[in-house]
């Protein structure tokens, strides 16, 4: 993701059989636990059930921004359960477990909920909440990340969201598919996630319906509406591919489109470097006001006009379409372990970079490694363990691409290649760690990589020049890389670092 604003929002599967209980629950009765257990973030997710499928239908109107809406949860519980909690803000009107009115009451975005029976361990669960509400109007702890714009809406954040327009288990543990149903007023566009597989039109309102049938995270289920251009056709591998573009953006619809419309290339490029593409759908859409970030809906990036007041700009959508690997389907176990994310799709764009021969990693490593001198700022966070505060900090990306350059130059291009694949693949619709990749880097290179891991990932301070640290002499010369490359990076990156 890029953003501005980054910590807005902020205040804002290890595989799909992971448990959201404590420990001290897991498999015992009574209420499930009303978070994830996710050190920066506690209060995020929910113990005590699993969530396998999504099945949400809501009514839009742009006019006053008002929401209604049905969400059907499909969920198996992981203990006898008495009780559990969905992150949600809107209010609720009713809730029904396995068909019988449930009890709830809501505290901020913590909606418990006490079913009539109790739900053994391992049986079959349906939670359906009806509910309504203004979503820009609920504000929760200082927060809303609801983006309500002139013509509709975005439900697009991170790492918060889904709460302000569907109840869940609001964390990337608990990955499930989604079936996402949006009706609007007729002459209203509405993108999703996933595949289009009806539209149907019926007394002034038309209703889109779309299904992403991959483990999806919560935060990366999105829906879009407003006035855009919508077009589909096939993309790379014979896949859906889908592209939005809002009506509003004027003179920068033409660079919009000359850099969103690259994605099957740059899909065929990175699954070239990464292994197979793990969705059954691609596409993008850029919004014409709201946003001052990108962020990678699973299938659909959702980019910011901001990205093209210059011009195009394939660096944004390169990293973008690289979190479909890195973030999307291989997902922070918790977020702490935000380099997972970020540090790989930023290093991706120096891969395309070089593929394209308009700098290489090791220049583009070069050029940033000089650019911050070692009394920087930058050098005091520490992207393996940035703190809450610092999730989307600018070297959460750019110290954090350095690393796996760093990582390059010590193991060589074909064993960093086999980690990385190995990785996705292993990983591939769950979640991971930051100490799981050392671990995997050490096992596929067959050298011991504290000194660089630690000097990169856990030191305040610019790391010294050395070879067990992946440093080359060249990197203390100050360091001109090639315009061309710097200069998208550049003017990508300033919608990032400007907080």
């Amino acid at each position: 993701m890029f953003r501005r604003h980054g910590l807005r929002a902020v205040a804002a599967a290890c595989c799909a059989t992971a448990l959201f209980a404590s420990p001290a629950l897991a498999g015992d009765g009574g209420p499930g636990a009303p978070g994830a257990g996710d050190e920066y973030f506690p209060g995020y997710g929910n113990g005590g059930y699993d969530v396998s499928h999504y099945d949400i239908q809501v009514r839009y109107q742009p006019a006053d921004d008002h929401l209604r809406g049905t969400t059907t949860i499909v969920a198996k519980p992981t203990q006898d359960l008495t009780a559990f909690n969905l992150d949600f803000a809107l209010t609720p009107k009713s809730v029904r477990v396995n068909g019988l009115p449930a009890e709830f009451s809501q505290n901020g975005t913590e909606l418990t909920v006490t079913p009539a029976e109790t739900l053994p361990e391992g049986s079959l669960a349906t939670f359906v909440v009806e509910y309504e509400g203004v979503p820009s109007t609920v504000e929760v702890d200082g927060l809303n990340p609801w983006i309500r714009t002139s013509d509709g809406a975005l439900a697009v954040g991170q790492p918060e969201i889904s709460a302000w327009w569907f109840p869940g288990n609001d964390h990337p543990r608990d990955k499930a598919t989604f079936d996402i149903s949006v009706t609007v007023p007729d002459g209203t566009e509405a993108v999703a996630n996933g595949v289009n597989t009806d539209r149907s039109s019926l007394a002034g309102w038309t209703t889109w319906k779309w299904r992403t049938t991959k483990p999806t995270a919560t935060y990366l289920a999105f829906f879009a509406a407003g006035q855009y251009e919508v077009n589909e056709r096939a993309g790379a591998f014979g896949q859906p591919y889908v592209s939005a573009y809002s009506d509003g953006l004027g003179e920068l619809e033409g660079p919009a489109k000359a850099s969103v419309e690259r994605t099957p290339e740059v899909l065929e490029f990175l699954s070239g470097v990464l292994g197979e593409y793990p969705f059954e759908a691609q596409g993008g859409l850029v919004s014409a006001e709201g946003m001052n970030f990108a962020l990678e809906n699973q299938t659909r990036p959702t980019y910011s006009h901001l990205f093209f007041r210059d011009g195009a700009n394939t660096s944004v959508v390169v990293h973008e379409l690289a979190h479909q690997w890195f973030g999307d389907s291989v997902s922070v176990d918790t977020w702490r372990n935000i380099w997972v994310n970020e540090g790989f799709a930023s290093y991706a764009e120096w891969l395309w970079s070089e593929a394209q021969g308009t700098g290489t990693a090791q220049e583009l490593f070069d050029h940033y490694y000089a650019q911050y001198p070692a009394d920087d700022p930058f050098w005091q966070v520490t992207p393996g363990d940035p703190g809450k505060e610092a999730v989307f900090d600018g070297a959460v990306y750019d110290r954090g691409a350095m690393t796996l350059q760093a990582l390059r130059n010590v193991v060589g291009d074909e064993v960093l290649l086999d980690i990385v694949r190995t990785w996705v693949a292993q990983k591939q619709y769950g979640t991971a760690t930051v100490e799981e990749f050392i671990q995997l880097a050490e096992q596929k290179s067959g050298k011991q990589l504290d000194e660089l891991f630690n000097a990169w990932l856990f030191t305040p301070g610019k790391p010294p020049v050395g070879e067990a640290t992946g440093v080359p002499p060249s990197a203390l010369r100050i360091q001109s890389a090639p315009p061309a490359a710097v200069a998208e990076l550049d003017r990508t990156h300033a919608l990032l670092h400007d907080h």
